[in-house]
């Protein structure tokens, strides 16, 4: 039999579940010209893929924050036009360890700061959606405002608690350095996924590293000894 040494997981979603840069890179190319800025850098595309895109918007993009919320207005926009799950590929591998984890009887919960509604699509399309105990996402539709992972991975262990599950020993998959920021702030260790979009030195404070999903399996599960 499997066990783990956790109670309960989090997944970050862009990076480490999924890779939705096919969609996500045209749509930002679609409102930066809507805007008349210039197409960013290529080079310069995956500092997108993670942090909550209301503040890349200011950050990355150089918008005031009342024109970061209409440029993220106009994103969500494109999004929906598109649907949240085309042009979304899920990592080789990782959807068996999120069905082994559920096999052994581990809650799981996503800690996303995408929007809730774009990650329940990704994960239904894929077939993974009742895989999870609870979903938590940023909160689609509230502009000026800018859910961190700190909320989302405060909201992810307060579902699971209402749902029953242990989240005593929790732990975060994540590959960039806000989910190791954000994961701090509840004592959470993090996996780092180095097939993500955060580079190599973002996951030097984590707890762990994970080169692909077999690894991350090893991490998450071990046999039990007879």
């Amino acid at each position: 039999m499997l066990h783990s040494p956790y109670t309960c997981v989090l997944w970050d979603v862009d990076g480490t579940i999924a890779d939705a840069t096919p969609g996500i890179f045209p749509r930002l190319l679609e409102v930066y010209e809507s805007f008349g800025l210039p197409a960013p850098e290529a080079a310069q595309m995956s500092r997108w893929v993670g942090p909550p895109m209301f503040e890349s918007f200011q950050k990355l993009a150089g918008l005031s924050p009342e024109r970061a919320g209409e440029a993220l207005t106009a994103y969500r926009a494109l999004a929906a036009r598109d649907g949240y799950a085309a042009s979304v590929d899920i990592y080789p591998g990782v959807p068996d360890v999120i069905r082994d984890v559920a096999a052994a009887g581990i809650p799981q919960a996503t800690a996303s700061t995408k929007p809730e509604n774009q990650v329940r699509a990704i994960l239904e399309h894929n077939g993974l959606l009742g895989l999870f105990t609870a979903i938590s996402g940023a909160r689609a539709g509230e502009l000026g405002r800018s859910d961190g992972k700190s909320d989302v991975i405060r909201w992810a262990l307060e579902r699971l608690e209402a749902a029953g599950a242990d989240t005593s020993r929790p732990v975060l998959i994540g590959d960039r350095f806000h989910d190791i920021e954000g994961a701090a702030e509840f004592g959470i260790p993090v996996i780092f996924s180095e097939w993500g979009f955060g580079e190599d030195a973002e996951g030097e404070p984590a707890a762990f590293r994970a080169v692909d999903a077999a690894a991350l399996r090893s991490l998450l599960l071990v046999e039990e000894a007879a």
